[in-house]
């Protein structure tokens, strides 16, 4: 059963993922058509922004195929990290676009052109119904998997940009107030740069190898110590495979006992870091007195 629910998941996500791809596509047609004739950089920017959004879906769908497939001999973790690295590489595409539309802007600044706001809310609105379609359909999937977040941040980010360029175009029809276009840019890039970063970084510390921030290792050790026949635990590692996997390792000094007790122990041991700290993959290294030191973290 657990096999097809999570078969059942897959297909549901890689559905809604394709749906939201060619909805994006459809975006980025119309919006570069009314930016070209309305002359608005901000709704140009936000058609990047939709084109950008599809092949990031077009890598997620593959990376969510990829993570699933059966673990072999050469990759004994699987591709679980194929995840990962696709909302790098969703968020590093989006940083550079907003780096080129910083330059856009500027341009705009010095040299402003006349804008057809008229056009520019009508545009803006059709993109802002589908990018809220959009995160609807991945609202749900973004909460567990960073990959689909990356995604989902995309199409958010895309609804706000909308939602921007619909009160600028406002302002450009009834005051003639062509600097907001390019100033809009600015304050729609500078926000996606924010989501973009703390993508990256969260990305970056699963392939790094990091502790989780939300976990303390002096707190495990105390949790732990405080098991009779526990004497201390050392050379600890703990470390997500991606969103859903913590790993974690660790050398435990014992006192003597015999083989039943200490996989009762270990049992123990597992259960405890599953409840408190929802690490769901431990190895653990009984011993007695035979390392040196005894470091929480050996360097």
């Amino acid at each position: 059963m657990p096999h097809k629910h999570v078969h059942s998941r897959l297909n549901s996500s890689s559905s809604r993922l394709f749906f939201t791809m060619l909805l994006n596509f459809l975006i980025f047609a119309i919006e570069v058509i009314g930016g070209i004739l309305s002359g608005s950089l901000s709704l140009i920017s936000d058609a990047l922004h939709n084109f950008s959004d599809a092949i990031a879906i077009i890598i997620s769908y593959i990376a969510l195929k990829l993570s699933k497939l059966p673990k072999t001999e050469h990759y004994t973790f699987g591709f679980k990290r194929a995840e990962t690295l696709a909302a790098i590489i969703n968020s590093a595409t989006l940083v550079a676009i907003c780096f080129y539309l910083f330059k856009e802007a500027y341009d705009r600044f010095v040299k402003p052109e006349p804008i057809a706001g008229g056009m520019m809310v009508i545009v803006a609105t059709v993109g802002l119904t589908a990018n809220i379609l959009g995160t609807l359909l991945l609202k749900k999937d973004a909460k567990g998997n960073m990959n689909i977040r990356s995604v989902y941040l995309h199409l958010f980010s895309d609804a706000v940009s909308s939602v921007a360029v619909i009160i600028g175009g406002i302002f450009i029809h009834f005051l003639r107030i062509y600097w907001v276009d390019p100033l809009l840019t600015v304050l729609i890039s500078i926000y996606i740069l924010k989501k973009s970063f703390e993508i990256v970084k969260d990305a970056t510390n699963v392939l790094m190898m990091g502790t989780p921030e939300m976990i303390s290792l002096k707190d495990i050790k105390k949790k732990i110590e405080a098991i009779p026949s526990v004497k201390n635990i050392h050379h600890v590692h703990l470390w997500r495979l991606n969103d859903k996997n913590l790993h974690f390792e660790a050398h435990v000094e014992v006192e003597d006992m015999l083989i039943t007790d200490s996989t009762k122990l270990i049992n123990h041991i597992e259960e405890k870091l599953k409840k408190l700290y929802h690490i769901n993959h431990v190895t653990l290294q009984l011993e007695s007195d035979k390392c040196k030191s005894k470091k929480l973290v050996n360097f």
